[in-house]
């Protein structure tokens, strides 16, 4: 239960470090909105023409008669679309993460500049497009992991009462698993720790994981939240990961909210104890 805790509260220290440092904070809903923009076109898309796919799709059912084939094809374009819903909230911070790789390397940096005890961060000496390349491949990985088990979910969410009870709490779980794996991806592929690695670190301390990424998946699930709280969540999910590798952390001093102004008087300067 501890674990749960301090994964709860390093994603309210992110979403607080944000809150602090407003120019971050801007920086890092660029590509958020830019990803919205882009699934909002997909999801109107599927709505308009779903019900024109699914007819092409089935064309077995043309002769069927009324009302079954109106019932059928009715029933198949509900399942597409929430499939497709379920698929975007999997997928939007991948997607994400993709798209504002610069953007998030930044802001991971700048916070572990903020709360390290000597004021650096780990550095790549990757360059930029190896970076994007390593990061692009690795969320496909996760991608595919986190479709089977969205379909996996689906399928099992017909089953009466368990799918509409216990299937929906463990896609919680899942899909903030995968989550926390996409957001710490920015700083531990920072620090050089490939995929295989990084699965391992957060299965070791699944309750640390579960405690951060299930309660930003249920926001997720809130239309335009997401985006509002990637910047946060980044930097919520590099303070997991100084966790997870056991690096020391102190609280953060630096503003710039007016573009780089004095220390927060009311956040403490002297190290805090060792995760």
């Amino acid at each position: 239960m501890r674990d749960l805790g301090a994964g709860f509260g390093h994603l309210l220290k992110g979403q607080r470090w944000v809150a602090r440092h407003g120019k971050s904070y801007g920086f890092g809903l660029v590509p958020g909105l830019i990803t919205l923009v882009l699934y909002a076109a997909a999801l109107v898309a599927l709505a308009m023409w779903g019900t024109d796919f699914v007819a092409w799709t089935t064309p077995f059912a043309d002769d069927w008669s009324s009302p079954w084939l109106g019932l059928f094809r009715g029933f198949l374009t509900v399942v597409l679309f929430a499939l497709a819903l379920l698929l975007a909230v999997l997928t939007f911070t991948a997607v994400t993460l993709l798209i504002g790789q610069p953007f998030y390397e930044a802001l991971s940096e700048r916070v572990d500049r903020d709360v390290s005890p000597d004021g650096t961060a780990p550095e790549s000496d990757l360059p930029l497009w190896r970076e994007v390349w390593l990061s692009g491949r690795d969320s496909l990985r996760i991608l595919v992991r986190a479709a089977l088990w969205g379909v996996l979910l689906f399928a099992l969410g017909f089953i009466p009462f368990v799918g509409q009870t216990v299937v929906p709490v463990i896609g919680l779980f899942v899909t903030g698993f995968f989550l926390t794996e996409e957001l710490t991806s920015v700083a531990l592929q920072r620090r050089g720790v490939e995929l295989r690695e990084r699965l391992a670190l957060l299965r070791s301390r699944k309750t640390l994981v579960w405690g951060f990424g299930t309660p930003l998946a249920v926001s997720f699930l809130v239309p335009f939240v997401a985006v509002f709280l990637m910047p946060g969540a980044v930097a919520g999910a590099t303070l997991l990961a100084r966790e997870l590798l056991g690096e020391e952390t102190r609280d953060g001093r630096d503003d710039d909210r007016s573009g780089g102004g004095p220390a927060d008087p009311a956040v403490s300067p002297g190290p805090a104890p060792a995760h």
